[in-house]
């Protein structure tokens, strides 16, 4: 098929309409169609349509110099080889139910084109995920690396159920040493039995700083500094003399114990906590705290994500608001 291009759209005669009508390729326009550069430049390299005085070397150097055209046109050729139909739409493209296409079919995915250096902003992309539940589509986001492989990732925003009410049991007395609280408590005391602290011997259990500030704030626990009564705040600030990132941490940690999760460190696997629902064998998330306004480079999501499923958890990212916290969560799927 014969086609013309005049500087932003490749456009067909009414020839052009059985493309959309076989294919779900572009939008009509008249009588004609007209033609996205990656749905022209796709239709070229497939020998289906003819751009006068344009190669497809040629037209696709014309828009090579627009940031991200090419990984673009990679993901969109990716995706139309996996046998889905793909607009460009919403963020970068939407794509089709199998066997749907415009007109009378349902769209599936919305997806963002990224690089594996470009840095994830995680408000706006909550707000985007939020955005597309609402519109009942699955958010995924296609990350192109610098060897031009693709990857898959299904993001979405967790709202995690409250699985039980916490037990804080009596108040206990502790004092701080450093940056630990210990209480004289024999094994077997409720805190230890709700999964809070490390036995340092028969008499004495040592609290961890985030277990700590969470059990004064609920009054599970009364802290004493040489002699002297300390509330939370006091010693947070004294915490965060030698961790800076203790003030997210104490939120995340609060709002998945208030839920009835049970957070233990999850140092070993890279990340702040891993997490329990119950008192079960083996934890089944990762979560790590971030604090507002936060971005992190795609590559070190990826990272996380490939670790978190080869423990066969799940990889959230807290991510701490004014009121609450949004969990967000990464999957890496196959279309």
């Amino acid at each position: 098929m014969k086609a013309i291009f005049d500087g932003r759209w490749v456009r067909l005669g009414g020839e052009g309409r059985t493309l959309y009508e076989q294919g779900g390729y572009g939008r009509p326009e008249g009588g004609g169609l007209r033609l996205a550069p990656q749905e022209a430049l796709y239709l070229m390299e497939r020998g289906k349509v003819e751009v006068q005085e344009y190669s497809f070397d040629a037209l696709l150097g014309y828009f090579a110099g627009q940031q991200n055209f090419i990984r673009s046109y990679l993901v969109y050729r990716d995706i139309r080889e996996r046998g889905y139909v793909v607009q460009p739409g919403p963020h970068d493209f939407r794509v089709f139910r199998r066997g749907h296409k415009p007109g009378g079919g349902r769209s599936q995915y919305l997806i963002r084109v990224l690089s594996e250096r470009d840095l994830i902003e995680f408000e706006r992309l909550s707000e985007d995920v939020l955005s597309s539940t609402n519109m009942r589509k699955q958010y995924v986001l296609a990350v192109v690396d610098d060897e031009d492989e693709l990857t898959y990732y299904e993001v979405k925003v967790q709202n995690l159920p409250e699985i039980a009410p916490p037990a804080h049991g009596e108040p206990v007395n502790a004092a701080v040493y450093g940056t630990y609280a210990l209480a004289h408590l024999s094994p077997g005391s409720t805190l230890e039995e709700n999964w809070y602290g490390k036995r340092l011997d028969a008499e004495r259990l040592m609290l961890r700083p985030v277990e700590t500030i969470y059990l004064v704030r609920r009054d599970g626990l009364s802290l004493r500094s040489d002699g002297a009564v300390i509330d939370a705040d006091t010693f947070v600030e004294i915490v965060g003399e030698k961790d800076v990132e203790i003030r997210e941490k104490e939120r995340v940690y609060a709002d998945l114990r208030d839920k009835g999760y049970i957070p233990r460190t999850g140092y070993k696997f890279g990340h702040h906590f891993r997490v329990y629902s119950g008192k079960k064998t083996h934890s089944e998330m990762l979560v790590h705290a971030m604090p507002s306004g936060v971005s992190l480079p795609m590559s070190t999501i990826s990272r996380s994500v490939r670790l978190a499923h080869s423990v066969k958890k799940k990889m959230l990212f807290g991510c701490v608001q004014s009121i609450d916290i949004r969990y967000v969560e990464f999957t890496r799927i196959k279309l």
